[in-house]
């Protein structure tokens, strides 16, 4: 049995330039965000909680809650939205193309029995308002001719919807059955939010234009402005109202927050700039808002979520990081608790605390791309996309200058001997690279097209794996710095994709990309577990427990496997579903803790009791 202890879970997708609209149910204290094809519904009281809803075929853009908090509504950039339980496993209600493009915002109204959506359409249609139930049509939404980025309902009868976008244009809607009324170009740029006050007598519309304008929810006349006087410096993304209809918060390009007294006058006057804790870069510019409860979340470009208490803004924010891309190595220190390393491709080390959560980022000089990385006492060694390796110190929470060494070609596999680790072997097309230190020791031909490698712990031998899917065993003279080679196992009939000792340096175990594994004895180089042949997809990872006993196999077919060293295949342990899009990193967190993480940027650490 396998069951899941802890999800770490990814931050949104952003993206530059754009507002992305987060909202949540105040009821459960539960906000949502959207992560590729994912949709992450955490709480803002208790972090560590996080569900994910995977069904859409599609990248998503935004999810609101039903106003009784039973629904989720949900779309992606297709036109389809999709509506789905929040309990009994997310059971689906219903599923409708909305547009022919993709959807930005939607809104529900405040008896949950229509929707209005917004987005991309070809042709004339970039706002649908529809029943939840049937999808039927409730209006005709004209005047306007581009992309419509938000939309929103007012709250309380008569109803009324607005919609604002890239026209610059900002309409008004009578209704149901709704129709075109009037119309405002008040702004200078694209509209990229709107909302009514949760009273539903005023709605705010926010621009790239660096103005907030306010208007009168019920005959849209417009009232009033955001001061200018230490206004925002850039594009405004985002805008949410306090629960008391008497305050507004603004996020902006500027890297700043803002909060805003409105008056009876609908006029803006600036009550506090919340100016975020990063260092300054692009990364901190500010593009997702929400003020739910005594809560007020702010999201970075950096995918960076900060909860600040709306009673005591002066209080550090707490901070829920995790990774936007596809988490490609994990890697376990033995301090206690145990403190998980996850790198991600776009370059990001970020480090977990088992039962905390996140716990830092390591922060490096140069952000280069990360394929590969492992980690020793006190330094981690990376490859990336170039002819580069990099030896990083590591000093606590720090890093320090980093070495780089430049093999000549572009590094596929690297191996690092954990008793004598200045000492690596690093596979390229043609052969592999031996380097101590920062040195490279030689550079060795191998005659045939390496995909993967390992080295011993104590440095003295090596197994080199074939896109031919042959192991070479090879025995590494340490005076004159030569492979050689020793025997050659054939088992395997795919590329070779990883090979790992085991702990005790008695066995190793190696995994293709035909979706077979293997242990095989490393005195008599026997196999010693066959006909691990249950993925059905290349296999990306595979990893030893402490003591020896479980190997965990992780493939591109999202499950993670686990067999048992002393028992037949068959009685594996298997985790469906381990990481949506595919498990591309898998770990041992202690003799029967896996953990996990993938294409979804979620790390989940996974209980295992052997049957």
């Amino acid at each position: 049995m396998a069951n899941l202890v802890e999800s770490y879970a990814c931050t949104p997708s952003t993206e530059r330039g754009r507002g992305i609209l987060i909202s949540g149910d105040p009821k459960t204290n539960a906000f949502l965000y959207c992560n590729g094809r994912s949709v992450i519904i955490r709480y803002l009281d208790r972090p560590l909680e996080v569900q994910v809803y995977a069904e859409h075929a599609y990248q998503t853009t935004v999810a609101r809650f039903s106003p009784n908090g039973e629904w989720i509504a949900s779309a992606d950039v297709s036109g389809m939205m999709r509506i789905w339980g929040t309990h009994n496993g997310f059971v689906l209600k219903n599923e409708f193309r909305v547009l022919s493009g993709r959807i930005d915002d939607l809104q529900w109204s405040a008896d949950g029995m229509r929707i209005v959506a917004s987005g991309d359409g070809k042709g004339k249609s970039f706002v649908r308002a529809f029943m939840w139930d049937s999808g039927s049509n409730v209006g005709e939404f004209d005047g306007h001719s581009r992309r419509v980025l938000s939309c929103a309902f007012k709250p309380t009868r008569p109803f009324r919807i607005v919609s604002c976008g890239e026209d610059f244009l900002v309409n008004f809607y009578e209704g149901p059955p709704f129709k075109f009324k009037q119309s405002h170009r008040d702004h200078t740029n694209f509209v990229n939010c709107v909302r009514f006050s949760p009273d539903g007598n005023k709605f705010i519309t926010v621009s790239s234009d660096k103005q907030g304008l306010l208007y009168d929810g019920k005959t849209a006349e417009k009232k009033g402005e955001l001061s200018s006087e230490d206004g925002h410096k850039g594009s405004i993304y985002a805008v949410s109202w306090s629960p008391d209809s008497k305050q507004v918060l603004t996020v902006s390009a500027d890297k700043t927050a803002k909060i805003w007294n409105i008056s009876e006058d609908y006029n803006g006057t600036i009550a506090k700039t919340l100016t975020c804790p990063g260092s300054g870069g692009v990364e901190d510019m500010l593009v997702g808002c929400l003020w739910q409860n005594e809560y007020i979340v702010t999201v970075s470009l950096g995918g960076t979520i900060y909860l600040y208490s709306a009673n005591d803004l002066d209080k550090e924010p707490l901070i829920l990081c995790g990774h936007m891309k596809n988490i490609t190595s994990l890697v376990v220190l033995k301090t206690s608790p145990e403190t998980i390393l996850s790198s991600s491709y776009d370059g990001l080390i970020f480090k977990w605390l088992r039962g905390v959560g996140y716990s830092g980022k390591l922060e490096r000089k140069d952000k280069n791309q990360i394929k590969c990385l492992v980690a020793v006492d006190q330094e981690i060694i990376s490859s990336g996309f170039d002819n580069k390796i990099w030896r990083i110190p590591l000093t606590g929470d720090e890093c320090g200058e980093a070495n780089i060494i430049d093999i000549g070609s572009q590094p596929k596999d690297l191996s690092v001997a954990i008793r004598k680790h200045e000492l690596a072997l690093i596979s390229i097309e043609t052969g592999v690279v031996l380097l101590n230190g920062t040195q490279v020791l030689s550079t060795v031909d191998l005659g045939f097209t390496v995909s993967a490698c390992s080295l011993a712990p104590d440095g003295s031998e090596a197994i080199v794996g074939g896109q031919d899917g042959k192991l070479h065993i090879y025995s590494v003279n340490s005076e004159s710095l030569t492979l050689k080679e020793e025997a050659v196992l054939e088992k395997h009939r795919g590329a070779i994709t990883v090979i790992h000792y085991s702990p005790d340096v008695s066995m190793f175990a190696s995994a293709d990309a035909n979706r077979e594994a293997v242990v095989w004895d490393r005195v008599t180089r026997e196999i010693k577990l066959k006909n691990m042949l249950y993925h059905t997809a290349r296999i990306n990872s595979l990893a030893w427990s402490p003591d020896n006993t479980m190997v965990a196999t992780g493939s591109l077919d999202t499950c993670v496997i686990i067999y048992e060293i002393s028992k037949p295949a068959a009685s594996r342990i298997t985790i469906k579903g381990a990481n949506l899009g595919g498990v591309y990193a898998v770990s041992f967190v202690d003799n029967n803790t896996v953990v996990s993480s993938g294409e979804d940027a979620c790390i989940r650490l996974w209980h295992v009791a052997p049957q």
